[in-house]
């Protein structure tokens, strides 16, 4: 066991955040892509990964969920984080100095109304804490960047305006992903499953695959579709519902589910994250 968490991004990221508030006496492991931070957790470098796959402004983090059946690990636990967004810039900096904010262009989407009030013009950067630490190397007063508090402290960095995103709710959904599955714990919120199936070939086929989760009782929380192979007739579908493959209604649907597909996989089951409700 390393007792560590691979996240992508640089230090002081979102996700790095994330790390921190679910699991906070593992050491972080920042990670330059969403595969390198899986490999790290496949090759025995980190014991988990922190992988972003939704935020309720901007919605599903693109190319998580094709990665997730082929990674070979499993979901173990969800966390939502709150996104606050803050304009960080060298110290001793005034707020009337700031002509330009950098940062990741989903950040630089939520916070729209403060940098046109102030004048402020946005430049894409890498990532968020990428974008924090470039604030900190160029010593330019007129730059600063938009980031998490974290961010902030790591690299040095003053807070000329905090929680400045336009929609008051910024959340991102994380998931926890290990080598091993973990199917015996019970959630004192209830329990998730997370599962990818294709339909067969015939049709109103996913009509009637979902059918059964509706006559049996199971809510299901995200249906997202994807195609496989750069086919258009060959789709792939990721589905969160609540339950636990052994409860009896769930056990129900998903076996209606497997009579209306061709391939289905439990990608993890784990507690609901108390955040979600």
């Amino acid at each position: 066991m390393t007792n560590r968490i691979a996240f992508q991004g640089e230090p002081g990221a979102y996700s790095h955040q994330a790390c921190h508030q679910a699991r906070p006496t593992m050491e972080a492991l920042p990670c330059r892509t969403f595969e390198d931070a899986i490999d790290a957790v496949r090759n025995g470098d980190a014991d988990l990964a922190m992988l972003p796959v939704e935020n309720s402004t901007y919605g599903r983090v693109a190319d998580i969920h094709s990665l997730l059946p082929d990674s070979g690990l499993h979901i173990i636990d969800e966390a939502f984080v709150r996104v606050h967004i803050n304009l960080l810039a060298l110290p001793g900096t005034r707020l009337d100095q700031v002509k330009t904010a950098m940062s990741h262009t989903v950040l630089l989407g939520q916070c729209k109304n403060f940098l046109r009030d102030h004048n402020i013009h946005r430049i894409v950067g890498a990532d968020t804490a990428g974008s924090a630490k470039h604030v900190a190397e160029q010593h330019d007063p007129s730059l600063a960047a938009l980031a998490g508090e974290l961010a902030g402290e790591i690299y040095g960095l003053d807070v000329l305006a905090k929680h400045i995103e336009d929609q008051g709710n910024n959340t991102t959904r994380f998931l926890i992903m290990s080598r091993e599955a973990d199917y015996a714990r019970r959630g004192a919120d209830g329990m998730m499953t997370s599962l990818v199936f294709q339909v067969r070939n015939i049709p109103a086929a996913l009509y009637k695959a979902m059918g059964g989760f509706a006559t049996n009782g199971v809510n299901m929380t995200k249906l997202e579709s994807y195609m496989v192979g750069g086919s258009f007739t060959a789709t792939q579908f990721y589905a969160d519902i609540e339950g636990h493959p052994e409860d009896a209604n769930v056990k129900l649907a998903l076996d209606e589910l497997a009579y209306f597909t061709t391939e289905t996989s439990i990608l993890g089951v784990y507690p609901a994250d108390s955040k979600r409700y």
